[in-house]
């Protein structure tokens, strides 16, 4: 995916009705050794990484259940869209654990610090509807008879991205990303790299030409 041009746009959804992603699989992990159990955190750790790295928009689309390494999942995508009924928590504590794939750097990014350390420590799960209320998703929506409402609103706002110039978008992505990690000075700092990289594209001079032509712009990502 990072290597196709032709992808704009990421959702992530589940195939299973009722249940974005429920966590890891605690009897597998019951198996494990100490030495094991790490590993198996490192590489979920890295996998979150690799899809927050993505360099296009990523959304989570949440139809159902996204507990423990399923928020983490959720929380790794740019833009999160529940149903109104989904449930989702960082229920890690309630097992003896703590978020251990991102959760603990994402949620307080995500929410602020206070509420992140309230769900952290109670291991409360929220619905859809207070996840929106809190900032944690984007949108929440009623869920439909079929079970894919999240997943339908999420394909809405891909169409919404879509149309806009690709690298643009990218730049704007990577700008955010990395501002957020430092003080305001260096995010500006970003902020004029990222631009720096836009202004020399086709797609820059098409949505000027688009602009005083009156015209839609048709933006190709070079």
């Amino acid at each position: 995916l990072r290597s196709d041009e032709k992808v704009r746009v990421v959702v992530f959804k589940s195939e299973v009705k009722g249940v974005f992603c429920a966590g890891a699989d605690l009897k597998e992990r019951a198996k494990m050794n100490d030495e094991e159990v790490g590993h198996f955190v490192r590489r979920l750790r890295h996998l979150m990484d690799e899809i927050a790295a993505l360099p296009v928009p990523t959304i989570a689309a949440i139809d159902g259940y996204a507990l423990g390494g399923g928020l983490e999942l959720a929380l790794a995508c740019d833009l999160r869209v529940a149903a109104s009924s989904a449930k989702m928590g960082l229920i890690e504590t309630t097992r003896g654990l703590l978020p251990g794939a991102g959760g603990t750097q994402r949620l307080p990014r995500c929410v602020g610090i206070g509420l992140a350390k309230e769900l952290i420590f109670t291991g409360r799960q929220i619905d859809g509807q207070a996840a929106f209320s809190m900032g944690l998703v984007n949108h929440a929506v009623p869920q439909n008879s079929e079970g894919d409402a999240a997943y339908q609103r999420a394909l809405t706002l891909a169409e919404e991205i879509l149309p806009q110039a690709p690298f643009a978008v990218k730049m704007g992505k990577l700008a955010i990303n990395r501002g957020m990690e430092v003080d305001i000075a260096s995010g500006m700092a970003i902020e004029g790299m990222c631009y720096a990289q836009n202004i020399p594209t086709r797609d820059r001079q098409e949505g000027m030409a688009a602009f005083r032509e009156k015209r839609p712009p048709q933006f190709t990502g070079k």
